[in-house]
C-alpha cells in the first residue's frame, strides 16, 4: 500500500476510534445504570481502555506517515519504531483479546459481561464498535503494513507488565468497593479467579504470538519474523 493510502486510512481510523471513545465518555450520566459506572467509570472496563489504545496507536502510524510522505526520515524511523511496539505488544493481542472473549462469553450468558441493562444505554452500533469492529482493523492492520515485532522475551514481557497492571487495577476496585469489574468474576473463587487470570494470560499471549505469526507469513520471513 503507498504511503500516502496508508496515511488516509490511519488517519480515518484514527478519527473513528476518537469518536468511538468519545461517544462512550459522553453517555449521559442520569442514564447510566447505576450497578455499571461506579468506581472507576469507564475507565475500568479493559473495551473502553482499550477503544483509547487503539487511538493512540493510529495517531502514532498517521504521524509516522506524515513523516514520511515529508521525507523526515529520521524521525519517522523512531516513531515507526514505537507504532510496531505499540502494535505488537498491545493493539493486536488486546482487540483480538477483547472480541473474541467478550462475544463468546457474550453468548455464553451476557449477563456476566454485559447486562441487558445496558441496551438502553449504549446503541447497538457503539457495542459492535467497542466489541466487534476492534478484530476486523487489527487484521487488516497487519495486510496494511508490516510491522517489526521485538526479541519474544522482551515482547512478552511488556505484555506480562501491563496485563498485570490491569489485573492489579481490576482487584484494587474490588478492594475499594466489594463489587467486580465484570460479575464473571463473582463466581470464581480467589484460587480459581487465580487460574482464571493466568488462562486469561495464556490466551493473550497466544495472540500475540498469533499476531507474529501472520505478519511473518504475510511480510516474509527475511525481515520482519522472529
Amino acid at each position: 500500500m503507498e504511503i500516502s493510502t496508508l496515511a488516509m486510512y490511519h488517519c480515518l481510523a484514527f478519527v473513528w476510534y476518537f469518536f468511538v471513545t468519545y461517544s462512550i465518555m459522553h453517555l449521559r450520566t442520569e442514564e447510566r445504570p447505576s450497578e455499571v459506572f461506579l468506581y472507576g467509570g469507564q475507565w475500568k472496563y479493559l473495551t473502553v481502555l482499550n477503544l483509547v489504545l487503539q487511538a493512540a496507536f493510529y495517531g502514532v502510524s498517521f504521524l509516522a506517515d506524515v513523516l514520511r510522505l515529508i521525507k523526515k526520515l529520521r524521525c519517522a524511523k523512531c516513531v515507526i519504531s514505537s507504532r510496531d511496539l505499540l502494535f505488537s505488544v498491545l493493539a493486536f493481542p488486546v482487540s483480538t483479546f477483547v472480541a473474541i472473549s467478550f462475544w463468546t462469553l457474550y453468548t455464553y450468558n451476557r449477563e456476566l459481561v454485559y447486562p441487558k441493562s445496558l441496551d438502553g444505554v449504549i446503541p447497538l452500533w457503539l457495542n459492535h464498535a467497542m466489541h466487534t469492529v476492534v478484530l476486523p482493523f487489527a487484521v487488516l492492520e497487519i495486510l496494511a503494513t508490516p510491522h517489526h515485532y521485538p526479541a519474544k522475551k522482551k515482547g512478552l514481557i511488556l505484555l506480562g507488565f501491563v496485563t498485570f497492571l490491569y489485573i492489579s487495577w481490576v482487584l484494587w476496585i474490588y478492594s475499594v468497593t466489594g463489587e467486580w469489574v465484570y460479575p464473571l468474576f463473582a463466581l470464581f473463587s480467589p484460587a480459581g479467579l487465580a487460574a482464571f487470570f493466568a488462562s486469561s494470560l495464556a490466551v493473550i499471549v497466544s495472540f500475540y504470538n498469533f499476531g507474529e505469526f501472520l505478519n511473518c507469513m504475510i511480510w516474509g520471513q527475511s525481515k520482519f519474523c522472529f
